[in-house]
């Protein structure tokens, strides 16, 4: 793990691209087993688990700083000073162990069947094997393991990165290692294949996740032609749901979301009817909820997600169906080169049933007709169209020009600032996440909406950081609470009701559009203004049949 350790810092001690990329190569070289390479893998992804393991640790904050804490013998205001000077856990937890460890060192091996143990583990008995293996670690190795746990390396390391240095450990180009990583999803597995030379029989394995293929955003019916290049393209509506993979064979069934996690338990009668298809299938769709024929929005299917068990009473309540677009494997037959002219035939070939649902396809073969139906999309309060190439392979994971989503906002809102919070990673040391309110004309209050954190240049975020420093009336350490005088524009996806905020409602997906100086805070938008707007766009009576947006 001290080796592990020392390669992560060496990473994290050069903004060389190039060097970070060879430093890893030489690592991965030098492990003795693909086992270690696996691990090694995992780990510098920033992991505790491959993401094919589907495990979780179920370890939170407040026991990690428990732990640390008490190996350290620091005081509290010690431990928040130090936390305060990294705003990292890991770094933070490296220098609050210096001098308290044995110095030690354990093979990739241990860490990994420590990390197993606490996950299997349940409340405190999380805490043993966390402190025991803490105690034997070298303080720099101590730091890592904490990275790996937090689930973020920051030393500069992205998934690209690890990609670039396993092509250059095995001599194989960059573009064959994005493919099988794409295809098998886990970076560990990507880097065993890619030293075995198992390059061009990397395919689709039911049951191991792949990617999900990305749509590039677009402004304008002709940008889309533009650079799709096509005579005609395939037209979807922009679900409010959640993307949704389904494997079936032999009886057998998994779905997973749109970061390859398990949802199965989630959707237990999509589960039960894939059961009997009778065929071997991997589908993309999307998972949408729905009540007496009608659309229900995102809000209404989150009570559905990241349930170990759905009562009968909820599946009353909430009933769901999967919306395929996409068919990427049938009967042993990958699909992904298919085009997706042909996927689509044999999808409609298998003749699914309730709750399956294909998605409702139109063609348009000129920007005036393209504009059209957007227009029509807009007018049912939808935001985005999804534009497809029909004669397109599948691309798992890759944001390219076969797929584009004509995406533009519905309205933007005037808000001001209330809080602001550090950043992470890159934005380490500046304040990047700013919660936002309207006016409640009713009495006179702020009342929150949303919390965005894009939108901004580096050099924007950079300056605004010195200008919510002096505007700060309470520091919490992470967040702080500022004057309401800085005015942000903000666009959003939709408007949900929320218990979250005392307005009630909550902006989905926000990002800042520019810094509104010309305004003052009197003119912002209010309450009512948020409230019309969801009315209009997001309320029960806007609700989309289901029979327009999939073939039912």
């Amino acid at each position: 793990m001290l080796d592990f350790a020392r390669t992560g810092a060496a990473v994290g001690g050069t903004s060389a691209t190039l060097e970070k990329t060879r430093v890893l190569a030489a690592y991965f070289r030098s492990l003795d087993n693909d086992d270690d390479l696996r691990r090694a893998a995992v780990f510098m992804a920033g992991r505790p688990f491959g993401q094919s393991k589907r495990r979780t640790l179920g370890l939170g904050w407040a026991t990690v700083s428990k732990v640390v804490g008490g190996i350290s013998g620091r005081d509290d205001g010690e431990l928040q000073g130090l936390f305060s000077k990294h705003s990292d856990f890991g770094d933070w937890a490296g220098e609050a162990l210096e001098g308290r460890t044995e110095n030690g060192d354990v093979p990739l091996e241990e860490v990994e069947k420590t990390l197993e143990a606490i996950r299997s583990a349940r409340g405190a008995a999380k805490v043993t094997p966390l402190e025991k293996l803490l105690r034997r670690l070298h303080p720099e190795a101590a730091r890592f393991v904490v990275k790996i746990i937090s689930g973020e390396m920051r030393i500069g390391l992205s998934e690209g990165l690890v990609e670039a240095a396993i092509a250059e450990a095995f001599g194989h180009p960059v573009t064959q290692v994005k493919r099988v990583h794409l295809i098998t999803g886990d970076i560990g597995e990507t880097a065993v294949r890619v030293k075995r030379g198992l390059i061009e029989t990397s395919e689709v394995t039911l049951f191991q996740p792949i990617r999900f293929m990305l749509a590039s955003p677009v402004e304008t019916a002709a940008e889309a032609f533009d650079r799709m290049g096509a005579e005609k393209v395939w037209t979807e509506e922009k679900y409010d749901g959640v993307r949704c993979q389904l494997h079936h064979a032999d009886g057998r069934v998994e779905l997973f979301s749109r970061d390859l996690k398990e949802t199965t338990s989630a959707f237990p009668e999509l589960a039960e009817n894939a059961a009997r298809l009778g065929h071997a299938v991997l589908f993309d769709g999307e998972v949408l909820a729905h009540r007496d024929g009608k659309v229900l929005r995102f809000f209404e299917l989150q009570h559905r997600l990241g349930r170990k068990q759905v009562t009968v009473d909820l599946r009353r309540e909430v009933p769901v169906v999967l919306v395929i677009f996409d068919m990427l494997y049938l009967d042993g037959r990958s699909l992904l080169d298919e085009p997706l002219e042909e996927r689509r035939r044999l999808l409609e070939g298998l003749r699914v049933e309730h709750p399956f649902l294909l998605a409702r396809l139109e063609e348009a073969t000129s920007p005036p007709d393209l504009d059209r139906i957007f227009a029509d999309t807009r007018e049912r309060g939808h935001e985005g169209l999804m534009v497809k190439d029909p004669a397109s392979p599948y691309t798992p994971g890759r944001r390219g020009l076969a797929w584009l989503k004509l995406k533009r906002p519905l309205a933007t809102l005037d808000v001001v600032v209330t809080a602001v919070e550090w950043g992470h990673g890159k934005r380490k040391g500046v304040l990047s996440d700013y919660t936002f309110a309207v006016k409640d004309t009713a009495t006179g209050r702020l009342v929150n909406v949303g919390k965005a954190y894009t939108g901004l240049t580096d050099a924007e975020i950079a300056e605004m950081t010195k200008r919510f420093l002096s505007l700060t009336i309470d520091d919490r350490g992470w967040a702080r609470l500022v004057r309401p005088e800085v005015v942000l524009e903000v666009a959003f996806d939709s408007i949900q009701h929320s218990g979250r905020h005392a307005s009630g409602y909550a902006l989905r997906f926000p990002r800042i559009v520019r810094i509104r100086d010309d305004k003052p805070v009197e003119e912002i938008d209010t309450l009512e203004r948020v409230a019309e707007l969801y009315e209009r766009f997001f309320g029960t009576q806007t609700a989309e049949k289901l029979s327009e947006v999939a073939e039912t």
